[in-house]
């Protein structure tokens, strides 16, 4: 077997391993590589398995565009009632001033 550990060599490199870093140091290394494992395998599996979409909760942001989209409507709105009174006023004023042309055009 050419790249296979046995019993012995597995414990030769730990007293290689225990003499480079230390019998304190060993421990928090081996843990750091446990959560590094840990979190690799849990971004794999996030990135495999299908997302579940969560429903968004509105924000702050969404309120205030939406509170500018209403004001802007209603400004909109407002505006095409002045436009159409206006326009109806103007027709009513032509209409009454053709009267009084065609009054006038009579005596």
């Amino acid at each position: 077997m050419p790249f296979g550990f046995h019993g012995l060599d597995l414990i030769v490199i730990l007293v290689i391993a225990l003499l480079i870093f230390g019998p304190k140091k060993l421990p928090e290394m081996g843990s750091a590589i446990g959560k590094s494992i840990k979190e690799f395998r849990k971004g794999m599996s996030e990135l495999t398995a299908p997302k579940e979409e969560e429903p968004k909760s509105p924000t702050v942001a969404n309120y205030e565009a939406l509170e500018r989209e209403l004001a802007s409507r209603r400004a909109l709105d407002e505006a095409n009632a002045r436009d159409l009174a206006n326009s109806k006023a103007a027709a009513s004023e032509t209409s009454s001033e053709e009267e009084n042309y065609t009054e006038r055009k009579v005596d």
